[in-house]
């Protein structure tokens, strides 16, 4: 089999920053690196880059005259799409880095975020100190603030690149030696504060036979892991705790999207599920609960995130949106039901204890899920962070995992 030789790949608009990119090029060169430049403009001018736009322009579905449309928002979008294709699957790309203001960062980061988890990308960025989360979502995208516009070379402009080139360039020569060889298969776990004890219990069980990695329940933490099951990075998940749903239903800050459990229909792999923190909405400080949530239940978690308890009528519903996305899935499928409590603050004497609400949940669940022999509901005696629970989950995700 051939080995695809491994460049570093710098993109940008060369039509109003070629300057900054051929400045990178020149660096990354000088410190001995393979480099390609991309030029992803919709001008459709020719350009100093190694691969022309019109070249990146092919990558579209719809063909070079889908991206070169005169206006400019329908041509970035267009580009975007195609310069991500022509990135995704790319054995060539060994490292990205792109240079943009907001037109540029929002077309060049797709094409990153199309890239494998630990691939070197690097964002410049004239939106890197705002809210990122759209040009990074679940990847491993590092985002550098420009200081200046980049739109030109001057005396910052060139300290904040040569960074950046640095910066790319030693990730670059890294990630080879940082390859891992542990030969164990990956397993996802999804946890929350309230469902660390959970987890801190399930992966000493596991770790001796797969390399365990926890992916916190942020809304974003959900997406990554689905993302490394859709890559095929993982063997399995143990998502034992599904809060994200809550804040999508809810408006809640920290939501999965509307493709939660859509990598593990896709993959088929084996899941265990469970109810893990599915008694919260996430909101920031207090001023900003919606004006429609008034008077319910809320714990302050720190000064920046108040707590809001789910009711038995929003478990209902939770219930009945989980069961829909699981009935979607083929493979093997358990989803736990902890009838002691789903988080630390559910359980007796705590701010959240609310048996009645949970039991809406359970029952929306057992109503709605289509168990079969592959995809089965199973009641545990106990709370969440209960020593049987752990062990519960495990014996079951080795049981379908072994087959």
């Amino acid at each position: 089999m051939t080995h695809t030789k491994q460049r570093v790949f710098v993109a940008a608009t060369y039509d109003t920053k070629g300057q900054e990119a051929e400045y990178v090029v020149d660096l990354l060169k000088r410190d001995g690196l393979d480099v390609v430049s991309v030029d992803v403009s919709t001008s459709g001018a020719a350009s100093a880059a190694q691969v022309q736009a019109q070249e990146i322009a092919k990558s579209h579905p719809d063909g070079p005259g889908a991206v070169f449309t005169g206006d400019r928002g329908t041509a970035i979008a267009a580009m975007a799409l195609a310069f991500e294709r022509y990135a995704a699957g790319n054995a060539a790309i060994g490292a990205m880095i792109g240079l943009g203001g907001s037109g540029g960062t929002a077309l060049i980061t797709p094409a990153m975020r199309a890239l494998p988890i630990g691939t070197p990308k690097m964002m410049v960025s004239t939106m890197a100190s705002g809210n990122v989360a759209p040009y990074v979502g679940p990847s491993d995208i590092a985002m550098m603030y420009s200081v200046t516009d980049v739109a030109g070379l001057n005396r910052i402009s060139r300290r904040v690149l040569a960074n950046a080139a640095g910066a790319i360039g030693g990730a670059f020569r890294q990630s080879g030696s940082a390859a891992s060889d542990d030969s164990r298969p990956a397993v996802g776990i999804t946890m929350f504060g309230v469902t660390t004890a959970c987890v801190q219990q399930v992966t000493p069980l596991l770790e001796s036979r797969y390399d365990c990695l926890v992916f916190h329940a942020t809304g974003t933490g959900g997406q990554s892991m689905e993302k490394l099951l859709d890559s095929h990075l993982l063997a399995g998940v143990l998502d034992l705790t599904t809060t994200e749903v809550c804040d999508l239903l809810f408006g809640g800050v920290l939501a999965c999207t509307d493709d939660r459990f859509g990598a593990v229909a896709r993959t088929r792999a084996p899941y265990v599920g469970s109810c893990g923190a599915l008694d919260m909405v996430n909101f920031g400080g207090m001023d900003s609960i919606p004006e429609r949530y008034r008077g319910r239940k809320f714990y302050p978690h720190n000064p920046q995130v108040t707590l809001m308890r789910t009711t038995a009528a929003e478990n209902t519903q939770q219930g009945e949106w989980i069961a829909s996305r699981l009935n979607r899935c083929e493979g093997p499928v358990r989803f736990l039901i902890p009838e002691g409590g789903v988080s630390a603050l559910d359980a007796p004497g705590q701010a959240f204890w609310d048996p009645e609400a949970d039991a809406a949940l359970f029952s929306a669940l057992e109503a709605n899920v289509r168990q079969t022999a592959d995809r089965r509901l199973v009641r545990v005696p106990c709370h969440i962070n209960d020593p049987l629970f752990a062990t519960t989950a495990v014996e079951h995700f080795l049981e379908i995992a072994a087959h």
